[in-house]
């Protein structure tokens, strides 16, 4: 084998299945999950802005722009459109009142648990021919990766 030629077994194909597992999926799950969560597809910016809001202290535009990667506008608008169709409620934030606080609301919330349980299926059946102790590995590799990366 040359030197530039690798094994396709090998650690160093990890990162490419990673990003053709993320390239293949960021095109699918999310249209997927939201046609059957909320009825159109076109709504995954709300299962997106749900997500990265729940588990914040005191979640706010610029909480949501850093989980989901975009800019501050970008964000804003996903936030603004949010509110608008009930999954978040803006209030006054604690600690400065001069800024706005997002809360989930019951829709928001329900809204999070249906994609959470979208997800948990999804695992599933991707690992279903799996044996359980290979599934339970591979989960708690997922977690510690999404973990240490503040994902």
């Amino acid at each position: 084998m040359r030197p530039d030629e690798t094994d396709d077994s090998g650690l160093e194909n990890g990162g490419p299945a990673l990003f053709r597992l993320v390239r293949f999926w960021s095109r699918r799950w999310s249209g997927l999950a939201a046609e059957e969560l909320t009825g159109q597809a076109r709504h995954v910016q709300h299962i997106l802005t749900v997500e990265a809001a729940e588990g914040a202290a005191e979640a706010d535009v610029g909480t949501i722009a850093r989980r989901l990667g975009l800019d501050h506008s970008g964000a804003s608008r996903m936030v603004r459109d949010a509110v608008a169709a009930g999954y978040l409620v803006r209030s006054a934030a604690e600690r400065d009142r001069r800024r706005a606080s997002l809360r989930l609301t019951a829709e928001g919330r329900a809204l999070l648990e249906g994609s959470r349980r979208w997800q948990r299926r999804t695992f599933a059946e991707l690992t279903a021919g799996w044996d359980d102790a290979d599934r339970e590995r591979f989960a708690g590799y997922l977690r510690r990766l999404a973990d240490e990366q503040g994902a």
